[in-house]
């Protein structure tokens, strides 16, 4: 199972398309509300249900926790206890965590997970307290890390995270069905 935070002021792009494609490729991914209310606010307007309300029990065991950018969502991500449990937790474990935008830097940078580590974010959140190695590619891998820079990087971030989960066949069906 996927977990994808939702926090409002998320990027929606990158939280529904990341979805959209991680389904395509047959991947269970719950989407989780950390707002209270399964209706969380993008940044731009736009609402949407998520299919539960965080509770840390449901995410102990993840194939990978997603967290999608934007502000104030990638803030709003970075100051919920819960979640900063979660990441930590998912890193000692060795589980994949996927970030894009500004949650690498204000959410995995803020609670030491970047250290050492090959990362990208969006221009202006490299911190060099995080102690990353910040690339500035569109998309980066480090291990089980999986960073993306921006709304435009979308695709190519959850592609990514599909290939780590179920392997290059499962991309290239998933391209194969979207025409690339």
């Amino acid at each position: 199972m996927v977990h994808l935070f939702l926090a409002n002021g998320f990027e929606e792009i990158e939280a529904i398309t990341t979805l959209d494609i991680l389904r395509r490729a047959g991947i269970e991914v719950q989407t989780i509300s950390i707002s209270g209310s399964r209706t969380v606010t993008g940044a731009h307007g736009v609402s949407v249900k998520a299919d539960d309300i965080y509770r840390r029990s449901d995410i102990m065991n993840s194939d990978c926790i997603i967290l999608p950018g934007g502000m104030p969502g990638s803030e709003n991500l970075r100051n919920h206890p819960g979640v900063c449990q979660a990441v930590k937790a998912q890193a000692a474990r060795g589980g994949y965590i996927a970030a894009i935008c500004a949650a690498p830097g204000l959410v995995l940078g803020s609670n030491g997970l970047l250290e050492g580590k090959k990362a990208t974010t969006y221009p202006g959140f490299e911190k060099p307290e995080h102690l990353a190695n910040y690339t500035h590619r569109g998309v980066e891998t480090d291990e089980m890390l999986i960073t993306a820079k921006s709304p435009a990087f979308t695709l190519e971030f959850a592609l990514k995270i599909v290939e780590a989960l179920k392997g290059i066949d499962a991309v290239n069906q998933v391209k194969n069905g979207l025409c690339i």
